[in-house]
């Protein structure tokens, strides 16, 4: 009899790719994921991992399990959940991943009105960005994230459920009296020889930046990278740089302008779910919450800019799955 913790971490180390970032996933050694997975082999009877080289990889029969006993996995949860809940108002611990312009705006007002409407609802808001989110809910690490369709190095796919939330434009943010800081849409062109601040490598602004550089033939001068936008915006505030960010991320106590582009760039805010099984009672109740929120709040008027950052506009509200690409 096949064994569902080990089952999950097979499905693991197909998301992840390596026996030690299921082992950081899960808490344990590598061996000890080793020796799980050994044991995965053995209730089988058949070979799932084979060594190339200092890695290990599925083979086709590993690759066929996984996709499988996660179909298999999201069932057995649905079942606990629906026995966990039957009869009962929505309880028990969801876990939210959201990319950090999303916390205050969207999850933080989401958590305050299920603590006062659903009190047995236990909201768990982890940060993590699109291209952490999309592997932490395929593995079943969190039930649902706020993320972006538009990260093109991650795609979504059809074995998750999407609810479309809202739209937030991309901006140019400056320092106060910065030449770019007047009115009217900006060409990035322009920007060509100033020093900018990007996301980390491999994030979805970091990536969106560049491309949008790129695409105004040039290679930005980067002197600075951070993982926060409070510290980009420190950075810009100051005078050393300025840079590309969401709306949703220019926070209104730090003394900097924005500017819309010349050709405009918005981002699609989404809440997204394994597909599978219908989602427990208390997965729809925050869903429900983040869909139903009037929009988040503008950011307010910012020193020297041509105005607050364009408020968020909710699509209709109603359930969407991905379109095709």
């Amino acid at each position: 009899m096949m064994n569902p913790w080990r089952l999950r971490l097979l499905c693991r180390l197909e998301t992840l790719g390596t026996v030690r970032a299921v082992a950081q996933a899960v808490h344990l050694s590598p061996s000890s994921v080793s020796q799980q997975l050994a044991v995965l082999e053995s209730e089988t009877g058949t070979r799932l991992l084979e060594r190339t080289g200092r890695r290990v990889r599925l083979t086709s029969a590993g690759l066929i399990l996984a996709r499988r006993a996660r179909a298999i996995l999201e069932q057995l949860d649905g079942v606990e959940a629906e026995l966990r809940g039957f009869g009962q108002e929505p309880a028990g611990l969801v876990r939210l991943g959201t990319f950090q312009s999303a916390i205050h705006t969207m999850a933080v007002p989401a958590v305050r009105r299920l603590a006062q409407a659903q009190p047995q609802l236990e909201l768990e808001v982890l940060q993590l960005e699109p291209h952490e989110s999309m592997p932490a809910l395929r593995g079943g690490d969190v039930d649902l994230i706020i993320t972006t369709t538009d990260f093109g190095e991650l795609p979504l796919g059809d074995d998750l459920d999407l609810v479309p939330l809202a739209t937030d434009p991309v901006l140019l943010v400056v320092p106060p009296g910065h030449r770019a800081a007047g009115r009217g849409p900006v060409d990035l062109a322009a920007c060509a020889d100033e020093p900018w601040t990007l996301d980390m490598p491999g994030s979805y602004m970091a990536g969106l930046a560049l491309r949008l550089c790129r695409r105004a033939r040039f290679e930005p001068r980067v002197v600075a990278r951070f993982g926060n936008y409070l510290m980009t915006l420190q950075h810009v505030e100051a005078g050393l740089s300025i840079a590309l960010l969401p709306g949703l991320a220019v926070d209104a106590r730090y003394r900097v302008a924005t500017r819309e582009l010349a050709t405009p760039v918005t981002r699609t805010i989404t809440a997204a779910t394994r597909r599978g099984a219908p989602p427990r009672a208390a997965v729809r109740a925050v869903l429900d919450a983040l869909r139903r929120q009037p929009g988040p709040p503008a950011t307010g008027p910012v020193a020297g800019a041509a105005g607050p950052a364009a408020p968020l506009s909710p699509p209709e509200p109603g359930t969407a799955r991905r379109p095709g690409r």
